[in-house]
């Protein structure tokens, strides 16, 4: 039997093996990028919180499950904690783990401010983490994260 004649799906097994191969190669080099991604997410915490433990928990993050257009996600993020002269939040920290620049937002907070609350709308590129950092004074770290599938027009992504 001759690899040429034998027709897979209108395919030689020879074209199929060739198709695997680079759809193999495409979905490897997809799943990279994302892990590049999700390294540069961790790198741009680690700058900014160091070496310090991080507790999970302690900060309120709503975020929807599904967002119908990632160009403008509702996020809103609120820490409930008494703000004292010794301790109060000094700033909350949004990331996008698979977001070009995971950055998103930071919002910062004096002794005067009375609590911690923020909204806003960011853009996400793509399904992924939402992740809150929250910063105290006394240099306690907090930390949570929600999940958000965005979607083109309400078709999954």
């Amino acid at each position: 039997m001759n690899d040429q004649n034998v027709n897979l799906c209108g395919m030689t097994r020879r074209l199929m093996v060739v198709r695997s191969a680079a759809l193999a190669a495409l979905l490897a080099s997809g799943i990279a990028i994302g892990d590049e991604r999700i390294e540069r997410a961790r790198a741009a915490m680690k700058k900014l919180i160091g070496e310090r433990a991080i507790e999970d928990g302690g900060i309120t993050l709503k975020t929807p499950s599904i967002a119908e257009n990632g160009n403008t996600v509702p996020v809103s993020v609120a820490v409930d904690a008494p703000f004292t002269a010794d301790r109060y939040v000094k700033a909350i920290h949004l990331f996008a783990e698979e977001n070009p620049a995971p950055e998103v937002a930071s919002f910062f907070f004096t002794r005067a401010s009375g609590k911690a609350s923020a909204s806003t709308r960011i853009r996400l590129a793509k399904t992924q983490r939402v992740i809150a950092i929250a910063e105290f004074s006394d240099g306690r770290i907090l930390r949570t994260a929600n999940e958000v599938k965005v979607t083109i027009g309400g078709c999954g992504g």
